[in-house]
């Protein structure tokens, strides 16, 4: 008799724990493509913008280009970032509404600062300096906030590398600051594809034991 209810009990435990697993892969695989999606729209996008300073192609097209990448992320974040918090309620989807509001409303808060610097008198060749760094610093500051509200030490990775590159490209003048946002822009949210991919295999339902 105790060994059928401790058999049941353990099946009833491994039935929770395969349904936990399958919910945290269900809420990872968004995040892979998430991070994908930026790294292909930073690494083409801040190139192009590059090859333009250059004048290997030419500006319209390197903007049309970097703008549209920019945006397609910014809307498949946002689909994506429903698809991830569709099921959850309470606090934890105050966080993720504020947090992924945050987003945007920051956006469009450095690009009115970004404008206003330039009615101001902001040479070109300083906004193309300042734009990249401040949403580069947006980015890590948001990923900081993101690792403290959800304990994600990835994120917290993620936003400490995104500031530095944010911090150190202005030194570096117009041109070479935005190969490092191509570069830095690839390599940094690949990983976080990659890493975020890499704990998918520990979430695998275990086999069941006979």
């Amino acid at each position: 008799m105790n060994e059928n209810v401790s058999g049941d009990a353990r099946e009833m435990l491994d039935l929770i724990d395969g349904q936990q697993r399958r919910v945290d892969r269900g809420h990872r695989i968004p995040v892979v493509w998430l991070y994908t999606v930026w790294a292909v729209a930073w690494l083409i996008g801040f190139l192009a913008l590059y090859l333009a300073q250059l004048g290997l192609v030419l500006p319209v097209a390197a903007g049309v280009l970097f703008a549209v990448l920019i945006v397609g992320s910014i809307v498949a974040s946002a689909v994506i970032g429903s698809r991830i918090g569709r099921g959850v309620r309470g606090e934890s989807q105050f966080s993720g509404t504020v947090y992924g509001v945050s987003w945007s409303v920051c956006s469009v808060a450095f690009a009115l600062v970004g404008i206003g610097l330039i009615a101001q008198g902001m040479p070109g060749e300083l906004a193309g300096i300042y734009f990249p760094s401040a949403y580069a610093l947006m980015c890590g500051t948001l990923y900081l906030a993101g690792a403290a509200i959800w304990g994600d030490r990835l994120q917290l990775g993620l936003g400490l590398a995104l500031l530095v590159v944010g911090s150190v490209a202005p030194f570096l003048g117009l041109g070479p600051n935005l190969l490092l946002m191509a570069i830095a822009g690839g390599v940094v949210f690949g990983a976080g594809a990659i890493v975020t991919l890499g704990t998918l295999g520990t979430l695998r339902a275990p086999k069941p034991q006979r």
